[in-house]
This record gives structure tokens, sequence and C-alpha cells, in this order.
């Protein structure tokens, strides 16, 4: 039986399918792979790269974090914020990661240069889901829907 996945965030439902051969996770302790049949798990995820496969094609997601629940083939996700390599705008990452770059150049207070260092490390994080994405379809990279 395959999975029924859901992935949410506070703001919105990012993804919801049924019919998913595969979950690829950022575990705290490393990748987490989930395949039906999967023991019931509770776990921490970390920021990174999530990888959903059903029917043979890859999803990738930008993931910031969050909790990953497995039950009865049913996988729920409760992300700090997650966004769909389709939805990626390439060119506000980039520039969201200059931005955080000049001010980690900056003699900064502790609570700039963490706010800085997270910021880093969201834009590096969609920088990288976008060129996964690139790769795998052969689009250009860009705004969404162009």
């Amino acid at each position: 039986m395959p999975l029924k996945v859901d992935i949410v965030t506070a703001e919105r439902l990012v993804y919801s399918e049924e019919g998913v051969d595969e979950v690829v996770a950022p575990g705290i302790d490393g990748e987490l792979t989930v395949l039906p049949m999967h023991a019931p798990l509770l776990t921490m995820i970390k920021p990174g790269i999530m990888r959903i496969v059903k029917g043979g094609q890859d999803t990738d997601m930008a993931i910031t974090g969050g909790f990953l629940e497995v039950r009865d083939d049913r996988v729920t996700i409760l992300a700090d914020a997650a966004e769909r390599a389709d939805e990626i705008d390439v060119v506000r990452a980039e520039e969201a990661r200059r931005r955080a770059e000049r001010v980690l150049e900056e003699r900064v207070s502790e609570e700039e240069l963490a706010r800085a260092a997270a910021s880093l490390q969201r834009a590096l994080l969609r920088l990288k889901v976008a060129e996964r994405r690139r790769r795998r379809t052969g689009l250009r990279p860009g705004p969404p829907g162009v």
C-alpha cells in the first residue's frame, strides 16, 4: 500500500498526495527514508532537501525543519517552512543570499548575526533545490511561472 503524505506549515498546506512510494527527509541524525509499511515514528527534521518519489517522479522541497510523523502508511510533516522546487524564485533567493552574506561580513550584534546566518542557510537551501530541479528537468532558473 502506498503512502499518503501531507506537508503543512503554519501558513498553508504545501503538499498533499496519495500513492507516494517513498519520502526522504533530512532527519536530525541523518537522512531518513520512509517506505510503505514503515513502523510508527515521530522525529524532528532539520533544514535540508526533502524528496518525495511517486510513480518514478521525484519532487524536491526545501524544508527548514519541523516534525515528521509516520503512522499507518500516512506521513505527516509539520514544517517550519517548506517550498516546492517549482515555487522557488531563484532571483529572489540569490538576492537573499547576497544580503545575508553582506550582513555576515559587517560587525553586527549576535542577534543580527544569527538572523543573517539563518537567512543565508535558507537561501542556499532554496538555490540547491532549484538547481536540482533545473538539472533534472532542463528548465532554466527564474521566477515561478516564467
